[in-house]
């Protein structure tokens, strides 16, 4: 899924104060009391915008590396144990060169400075910088040779890196996943691919998985599109759904859980260079964080909320 930016600048601040007006509040505070710190970060992990479509040539600054920047505004977002909200940037890149397939993004947490007094970011000593890459290495184009079985058209060497820059240890997470991904001939208009990661942790915002291989992720994506218009539009469907297990992290929490499900679905509406996203992503355990459990982060007593509904709305600038 996903400011300096290339699109106009009256439409970007009408975006960024209607937001606001709809409710945009904030992120959990990162400091902790007797459990493990929370990210001070918007995107939390996830990429939000979709994979953008494959260049024309002569249309984008480059004819395979595609690129865009987006205005997100986000709410209700789960992955920690109370849902966040946020205003961010974010720079986003796609490709296929050789055997590379590329996708990722970086986001500049908070860019307007708004929020409640737990969301931090860029300006308030929050991290000001989350990033995600997902590369994956095509072992047929390696071997010279087709390697599809059945379904299975392509098989890749595939890694997940996640990275934010929080402002202190406590506040940084990074994680890398690697395993193996192919992508699946449906016999429809659906693109889907898959892949299956294991997990080593570094930091993780001071959790007790820190420095361990710690469970597993399997990923699913695919997309529809839907139709084209008149006005050189096009409307398309993303999804993809991580299903992450086997983790211990629990085993000395019961405030957190071993496994942790998001499923996101992306209406992208494109023209051209012109991007608008409508988003909404269910979260089973957001974070591996027990929902309804009981906790105080110093400010109080609650229950966690890490199920349910979030959601995202954006408009970007492809070049």
């Amino acid at each position: 899924m996903h400011t300096a930016s290339p699109f106009r600048a009256p439409f970007a601040r009408t975006f960024a104060v209607s937001l606001l007006l709809a409710g945009v509040t904030g992120l959990l505070s990162a400091s902790a009391f007797a459990q493990p710190a929370l990210p001070e970060e918007s995107a939390q992990g996830e990429a939000l915008s979709p994979e953008a479509s494959p260049p024309k040539k002569g249309e984008y600054l480059s004819d395979w590396y595609n690129q865009d920047l987006m205005l997100i505004g986000s709410k209700d977002i789960s992955f920690g144990p109370q849902p966040s909200d946020d205003i961010y940037l974010e720079y986003e890149y796609f490709g296929r060169k050789g055997p590379f397939e590329l996708y990722g993004y970086i986001d500049v947490p908070k860019i307007f400075n708004i929020g409640n007094s737990h969301d931090k970011g860029v300006w308030d000593h929050g991290s000001p910088l989350f990033m995600e890459h997902e590369p994956r290495i095509s072992i047929d184009y390696l071997a010279g040779r087709s390697l599809a079985i059945g379904p299975f058209k392509e098989w890749y060497v595939a890694f997940d890196w996640i990275y934010d820059h929080g402002s202190r240890k406590e506040n940084r997470a990074n994680t890398l996943y690697s395993g193996f991904g192919t992508d699946i001939d449906t016999h429809s208009r659906v693109n889907l691919s898959a892949n299956l990661y294991g997990r080593y942790q570094w930091e993780n915002y001071g959790a007790s998985n820190e420095y361990s291989w710690d469970g597993y992720r399997a990923q699913l994506k695919y997309i529809v599109p839907i139709d084209k218009f008149s006005n050189g539009a096009s409307l398309t469907y993303i999804g993809f759904t991580n299903f992450d297990f086997g983790s211990d992290i629990h085993k000395d929490n019961p405030a957190r859980t071993a496994n942790a499900t998001v499923a996101t679905n992306v209406l992208l509406y494109s023209f051209t260079h012109l991007r608008f996203t409508l988003v909404g992503r269910y979260f089973h355990n957001g974070g591996n964080w027990e929902d309804g459990s009981e906790l105080n982060f110093g400010d109080g007593d609650f229950r966690a909320r890490s199920n349910g509904w979030g959601y995202y709305a954006g408009v970007g600038y492809q070049f």
